[in-house]
Parts: C-alpha cells; structure tokens; sequence
C-alpha cells in the first residue's frame, strides 16, 4: 500500500493543527473570560498579548525560515504551539492569562509564516496554484477546533481538560501526517535585518491581508460574544458561530484555486471584499440568529481568498526572499488578526458591539480599492 503522505498532505497537515488550535481557543473565549471576569474593555486589552507575541514572532520567522529552511521551522513550533494553548487553561489570574497568551499569539504567528513559506515551495515545485487550498485546511482545522468546545460545553468538559485532549488528537495526527522527506528548496543566508516591514507594492498587498485578516480575528474572538450578549443565545450555540464562519471558508478556499485561476486574483479579491461587506451588514442589523448566522457564513465566504492571494504575492515577489516577504506581509495581515479584536473591545466598551462590527464594514470597502496591488 503506498503512503498517502504527499508534500500537499505534509503542508495541508500543519495548516489544519494552526487552525485547529487557534479555533479550540477561540470557541471558549467567553469561559476564559467568564474565569477571569474580565469585562468586554478588559478582554479587549488582555488580547493584546496575543497580539503582541505574534507580531513579535513574525520577523524572527521569517528569519529563520531563510536560514534554515521552512520545514524545520515549521515542525519545531508545530510541538511547541500546543503546549502554550494547555499552559493557557491553566492560568489562574490575569497577568499569568496574559503571560500565557503572549507564548500562545508567538506561537502562533511563527508557525504561520513557516508553513506559508513551505506551502509556497510546494506550490512552485508543482508549478500550479495550491495555496487557497492549504488555507482551506486551516479553515477546516478553525471549524473543527471550534466545533470542539460545542462539545466540551455540551459534555460540560472544563477548560483544561478540553484543550489537552483536544490538542493532544490533533497534534498527533497532524505531525504524523507531516512526517516526509522534504528539505527546503532554497535556504538563502541573508543579511537583511530581522524586523522588516514591507515595502513598494507589498505595502498595499500588506493593507489588503490587513483588512481581512483583522475580520478574520474579530469573528474568532469576539463571535462567539456577540451571538451571547448581543443576539442572546445559549453559549453552546454562541460556539456556533465561528463554526459556520470557517465552514464558508472551507468550501471557497477549495475551490479557490480554481476561482483565482479563472477570475484573476484581482477580480477574485474585489468579489471577496463585496461579500464581506454584506456579510457585515447581516450581523449588525441585529436580526434573527438564524440571519446573524447567514452573515457570518457571508464574511467567510469574503475572506477565504484574500489572505492566501496575498501570501502567493508575497511568496514570489522578484525582489525579496519568500522568508521575509511573508513575515513582512504577515506582520501587516496577521497582526491584523490579532490586533483587531482588542480595537474592537475597545469600541464595544465605548459604544456597543454592533457598532465595533461595523468597523469591519469599512474594511471590506478598502479591500476592493486596493485589490489592484495582487497584479
């Protein structure tokens, strides 16, 4: 019997244990925060060290990716990252949650950058389009992470035992599944200086990832707490949420691919931006869960292309290493993710939750304007 474990199983492999986890914390946001008892500001200001530790880890990524190579990178944090998720169950007061969370966003943030740049080399040793694809397995991985606290709610499973038992299955699967001969195609010893932001057109490419990436957070963190405060339904279907979210951006980013290839990526990305824009308009009419649901699924729908077009940007720009291309970019994109849903806690705790999602309203708009950048 031949072994199923190709390179796009390999990269596939990673993209759904860093969704996996990231969906597992986001699905019980609302019973850390309960833990604590932390108020919608002080969430908002505590997701600052997710934040923090991501954006901090991106450069040194990237750096390391083009020292040593993407694979190795990529497996060495694929062990550490579930380790920081459990240490997070366990923290009993805010500053070591927010200790926790710092190793968590780090965490996080440098896996991301490494299986992009190994993704973007099995892409080119391919030769044809497979990056929406390895996206669509991090959706995958979000859904099931976050289908898991559903789970863990309904069986009443506490924080800790949720998140090692979880962690653990999928941790185990994932890292066999990535288990191949690969070594990185270029390993480029460079002397360009850790913390790179991008520059020329990987600016706008960045605001792009930016505005997507910030939606993308916003849902994952804060989901989950609208559909319970603001739509008041049970928290076990407050995990929903997220849930449909990345399940929307499964089905497009599989067949992402196929859409880019056939619109272009610019024409793709303006279509993405319009969908977002609906999908927000949705969730903040306030409307009937069901309907509030439908919007969440239309801002998955918005979003499944963009951060994978504009990581294939990055990943073969002509003028700088894939490594630090995607960091550059990431620390834009990602940092998007991670920074948005503490900007907004911060509007919610001085307005309301609706009008904060309506932020991201905004957002869609700018990613129609500068989808041009993806030429």
């Amino acid at each position: 019997m031949s072994d199923i474990r190709t390179p796009w199983v390999a990269v596939s492999a990673m993209f759904v244990l860093n969704g996996a986890l990231f969906g597992i914390w986001a699905s019980r946001v609302p019973a850390v925060a309960e833990k604590i008892g932390l108020s919608h500001t002080e969430l908002g200001i505590l997701l600052l060290a997710l934040a923090a530790g991501a954006v901090c880890s991106f450069p040194i990524a990237g750096k390391a990716v083009d020292r040593v190579g993407a694979v190795k990178v990529t497996k060495l944090i694929a062990v550490a990252y579930p380790v920081s998720l459990i240490l997070m169950s366990l923290a009993p007061t805010y500053a070591t949650l927010g200790a926790t969370l710092f190793l968590f966003g780090a965490a996080h943030g440098a896996m991301d950058v490494a299986m992009n740049s190994w993704g973007a080399e099995v892409e080119r040793r391919v030769g044809r389009r497979m990056m929406s694809s390895f996206h669509a397995m991090w959706s995958l991985g979000a859904g099931l992470g976050a289908l898991s606290g559903y789970v863990a709610v309904q069986l009443g499973a506490g924080l800790f035992s949720h998140f090692l038992i979880s962690s653990a299955l999928i941790s185990a699967v994932t890292l066999y599944a990535a288990h191949i001969p690969w070594v990185s195609q270029s390993i480029v010893q460079t002397d360009a200086p850790v913390f790179a932001f991008p520059s020329g057109i990987l600016v706008l490419v960045g605001v792009l990832a930016f505005c997507a990436a910030l939606g993308e957070g916003a849902v994952a963190d804060w989901g989950a707490v609208y559909l319970r405060d603001v739509v008041g339904t049970s928290e076990s279907t407050a995990a929903l949420g997220y849930t449909v979210f990345s399940a929307a951006m499964v089905v497009i980013r599989l067949l992402g691919d196929r859409i880019t290839t056939h619109l272009g990526p610019v024409v793709a990305a303006r279509f993405g931006g319009a969908f977002a824009l609906a999908g927000v308009v949705c969730v903040i009419l306030t409307a009937p869960v069901e309907v509030v649901l439908f919007g969440f699924a239309l801002m998955g729908i918005g979003y499944a292309v963009i951060m994978p077009l504009a990581f294939s940007r990055a990943a073969n720009d002509p003028t700088i290493p894939a490594g630090q291309a995607i960091s550059s970019v990431a620390t834009l994109g990602y940092g998007g993710m991670l920074l948005g849903p503490p900007v907004i806690g911060f509007v919610a705790g001085l307005s309301t939750l609706p009008v904060a999602f309506g932020l991201l309203a905004a957002l869609a708009g700018v990613i129609i304007f500068v989808a041009g950048s993806l030429r």
